[in-house]
């Protein structure tokens, strides 16, 4: 995780105020609106982080979807700078928060945006995923390719164990070994669209 914080640094910290403007590959997102997520997503898990140290459970952004809604259009539109300063504070604040955790505070419920919640320990796990697949959604450069080993080891079987029921009526998995991995997990998130493999239903 914290590897891919880095990638994410650095590929901030190269856009100007044009990039951010520039539509992400995510619809109706800019990439300004999609580093603020990301940003605002890093708050998220330190306050539930602090949270659950003290055992509270909070919401994952106080005012729910709403008002995650609007801090990001609020915030996509500032300049550069002050995108990149947001992005790399917030990780800081984040991974700082993770080194001090008490053992026991782990356990601790921490509560999603959804109202699904789960424990402290499996936050950074979520913020991982956030900042691979969103990275390729900046469509700055960095693609599923560049996924690490890691990452496709530990999310391809959990994308593979729901797959049956988000394909198309009468359609079955690809064969075991048929697709590459990192171009099969892309699939599975709804990163990758090719002739030769069926569109999915949603994933959670």
């Amino acid at each position: 995780m914290s590897e891919a914080e880095s990638r994410l640094f650095a590929t901030v910290r190269a856009l100007d105020d044009a990039a951010m403007r520039a539509p992400s590959l995510l619809a109706g997102w800019t990439v300004g609106h999609l580093l603020t997520h990301l940003a605002r997503n890093a708050d998220s898990h330190a306050r539930r982080t602090v949270a659950a140290i003290e055992g509270i459970v909070v919401d994952q952004y106080p005012g729910g979807l709403s008002e995650r809604a609007g801090e990001i259009e609020a915030g996509a539109g500032r300049r550069a700078a002050t995108i990149v300063e947001d992005v790399a504070m917030s990780s800081a604040r984040m991974l700082e928060g993770w080194v001090d955790v008490p053992d026991h505070a782990w356990a601790g419920i921490t509560r999603d945006a959804s109202g699904l919640e789960r424990p402290l320990a499996e936050l950074p796990g979520r913020r991982w995923l956030e900042v691979e697949v969103h990275l390729v959604d900046l469509g700055t450069g960095s693609t599923h390719r560049d996924w690490s080993d890691a990452f496709v080891a530990a999310r391809l079987p959990q994308m593979r164990a729901g797959l049956t029921v988000r394909l198309p009526s009468g359609l079955a998995p690809p064969t075991a070994g048929t697709l590459d991995e990192r171009d099969e997990l892309a699939w599975l998130y709804g990163r990758l669209a090719r002739a030769d493999l069926p569109a999915l239903g949603p994933w959670t």
